[in-house]
């Protein structure tokens, strides 16, 4: 992808671009130069529930003076990030399962007792301009502008990482819902399990099942402590790992026909850092599990690693503030 797709317009007032996630939160600048200034931090967990928000306002003065922009002139603040969402007053607030520990109770091991965490009010009170959107409806915008899902009217960005991520695009029009929470597949139930907490409070959904924090909660005790020792292991030749990542893509296989028979979706391009960094390997074993499955639905349909790689984060960002 060329570099020029990401720059504004000569003259145009810079913009920041957030992208938060259950693990760290990225934030950089872009102007007629491109994207810039890019710093990232842990997500706030501890403290009072505009911990978040005051993180990311200092970030984006941080941002803005590596990068050499005036923050004076940031106009527009794009946030992509990870949800669900509530409305409260109808600005944004994150019912995250990964950053608000209220909501599972302790025994999902966060710091905080946090039901949400403030968002779009603190930012409004700085910035004149913030939109917030789910992070798979940003990088599903990013995709659909720069990446593997251009000229798509029926298709899905699928992010497999910490938690697990979705934006939909059905007829050319992208799905929000009521909260903006549309294409939250990854609290769905594709399989029997009474053992596996997600950070939401459910017991055996998708995101409990198979997420990057999942993978260390269920199989630690097997020896696999993260995503990357039971990758390793199973790309070894290690029997009951490549068992163990054969259910985890049963799973993930289920879910992406679920979305494909329900929205009829032709494409679906997926991302995340699970996925991403194990995507030679997962790739095909999903794109098997599609395969002969109810043909009048999934015949043609496209799995795609993401176009904009391990920079989609900035991109989905990008795309909800440029024109």
């Amino acid at each position: 992808m060329s570099e020029l797709l990401i720059r504004l317009p000569a003259g145009s007032a810079p913009v920041a671009c957030v992208d938060i996630g259950g693990t760290k939160v990225a934030v950089s600048v872009a102007d007629e130069r491109g994207i810039l200034g890019k710093v990232s931090e842990p997500t706030a967990k501890e403290g009072s529930n505009d911990a978040l928000a005051r993180q990311i306002i200092r970030l984006i003065g941080q941002s803005c003076a590596i990068a050499g922009v005036d923050a004076a002139r940031i106009t527009s603040v794009g946030v992509a990030s990870c949800g669900p969402f509530v409305l409260r007053n109808g600005l944004v607030e994150l019912a995250a399962p990964n950053i608000c520990g209220g909501i599972a109770g302790k025994a999902r091991g966060l710091p905080n007792d946090w039901m949400t965490a403030l968002l779009e009010d603190p930012l409004k009170a700085v910035f004149p301009n913030v939109r917030v959107e789910n992070d798979g409806v940003g990088a599903l915008e990013a995709e659909r502008r720069w990446g593997a899902l251009q000229g798509s009217k029926h298709c899905a960005y699928v992010t497999w990482s910490t938690g697990i991520g979705m934006g939909v695009c059905v007829d050319g029009h992208i799905l929000r819902g009521k909260n903006g929470n549309a294409g939250h597949a990854g609290h769905t139930f594709v399989s029997d399990n009474n053992d596996a907490l997600c950070g939401c409070g459910l017991v055996g959904d998708v995101e409990a099942l198979v997420a990057g924090n999942a993978i260390a909660r269920r199989f630690a005790t097997r020896g696999y402590a993260d995503a990357f020792a039971l990758f390793t292991a199973a790309r070894a030749g290690d029997a009951a790992a490549v068992a163990v990542v054969d259910e985890l893509c049963r799973v993930m296989g289920r879910t992406l026909f679920n979305m494909v028979a329900t929205l009829d979706l032709e494409r679906i391009a997926l991302g995340g850092s699970v996925y991403w960094n194990n995507r030679d390997y997962l790739l095909p074993k999903l794109q098997a599990f599609l395969q002969g499955k109810l043909p009048a639905l999934t015949d043609g349909v496209q799995l795609l690693s993401a176009g904009l790689g391990e920079r989609l984060g900035d991109y989905a960002a990008l795309a909800l503030v440029v024109d």
